[in-house]
């Protein structure tokens, strides 16, 4: 299943404004510019993942009903098979597969990460409330917290706090693949 981010963009804004929430209020509770919440809203710019769990959760729902439409209704468990969850079209340097996306009152996210070959994803770094966990399965890539360069091989693993900028790049010739687990996102 794939999302593309400008039905994402429209869903947050239909649904912030049902909740009768102005886009000045979201922005200062998320601690972003008007015009950057605008750009989201308005599906010029890719949104990340950190603003997508804040806007969840000041919004009242799930970040799974943000990118689908539909609220998670599992509550035992869930279980992703090989090559599925939740496809996510957000940023044009990582492609996302959402492993968690239908349990109910999840205390954390946990996304499939691909970065490809020659994107030059540190020149855009993000940074949202909490913490974060990634896990390099495959391939290398570089790592950038808070101007801190980090290379990574197959393996290996940083847990940091991502409040902080934060930015990751497929070094070589073949992609990265990393399971990234945010905590507190939001929350």
């Amino acid at each position: 299943m794939t999302q593309a981010y400008s039905e994402i963009a429209e869903r947050m804004k239909a649904i912030r404004e049902m909740a009768g929430i102005t886009r000045e209020t979201l922005a200062a509770e998320l601690k972003l510019e008007v015009e950057r919440l605008g750009s989201y809203e308005e599906g010029e710019e890719d949104i990340p993942v950190g603003v997508l769990l804040g806007a969840a959760a000041r919004l009242g729902v799930d970040v799974t009903a943000l990118i689908t439409g539909e609220e998670p209704r599992l509550k035992v468990y869930s279980l992703v098979r090989k090559g599925r969850g939740l496809e996510v079209e957000r940023r044009k340097e990582y492609r996302y597969r959402d492993l968690a996306y239908n349990f109910q009152g999840r205390k954390a996210e946990v996304f499939l990460v691909t970065v490809e070959p020659g994107k030059a994803a540190a020149a855009h770094g993000y940074a949202h409330e909490g913490q974060e966990f990634n896990y390099l399965l495959s391939g290398r890539m570089e790592v950038i917290i808070d101007g801190h360069e980090l290379e990574l091989a197959e393996g290996d693993s940083v847990y940091f706090d991502s409040g902080k900028e934060h930015a990751m790049a497929a070094i070589g010739d073949e992609g990265a693949t990393f399971l990234a687990v945010t905590l507190g996102a939001g929350k």
